[in-house]
């Protein structure tokens, strides 16, 4: 392992009917910060999507890992994404000292690990991991749209929104669809 390097880890896309949940792993490069680093929910899209951008270059290293809707329904959202996390920590080309996962729980992982509620928004490693998850699944989520049409979600990115739920109801649920989450069970 590297000495002093940390590996933030964040997930996006544990509260939607629709989608993978997605996961980033990042070590950042303490000669090359990057400014601007916060909570992906508390920026806006353009500035997330600058932000991704910037992180992607200037980044020792990162990694994205997903859990799909199949996953999801088989293991249940929390370990879906402790799963797509886990994914993102091994798929890093270089290792860190210790990993910093935002929120209490840890994937299962092989090496030190602590877990910091609210860390997306006061560990910058964590930030960015959450503007690369985030990011990811936005732009996933717009590109299932075109194969979905008619659900809304470009838009509203998978989220139980009224048009959301609409849709469902009208069109069906969709082999994207998470058939755990009680909007989507109710129709099947």
């Amino acid at each position: 392992m590297d000495e002093g390097l940390i590996v933030g880890v964040d997930e996006a896309g544990r509260g939607p009917l629709a989608g993978p949940v997605v996961a980033a792993a990042v070590i950042l490069d303490p000669l090359r910060p990057v400014d601007g680093l916060a909570d992906s929910k508390k920026l806006t899209p353009a500035r997330r999507s600058l932000l991704d951008e910037t992180i992607r270059e200037r980044a020792l290293a990162w990694a994205l890992g997903r859990a799909e809707a199949e996953e999801i329904d088989l293991l249940n959202i929390l370990q879906a994404s402790l799963l797509a996390m886990k994914r993102a920590v091994e798929a890093l080309p270089l290792t860190g000292e210790k990993v910093l996962v935002d929120g209490i729980h840890l994937p299962d992982l092989k090496c030190p690990a602590e877990a910091v509620a609210g860390g997306d928004a006061s560990v910058a490693a964590i930030s960015a991991a959450s503007i690369l998850a985030k990011v990811a699944r936005d732009r996933e989520m717009v590109a299932l749209d075109a194969r979905f049409p008619g659900y809304g979600l470009a838009g509203h990115k998978g989220y139980p929104t009224k048009a959301h739920i609409a849709a469902l109801e009208t069109l069906g649920v969709t082999e994207i669809h998470r058939r755990s989450f009680g909007p989507v069970k109710r129709l099947l």
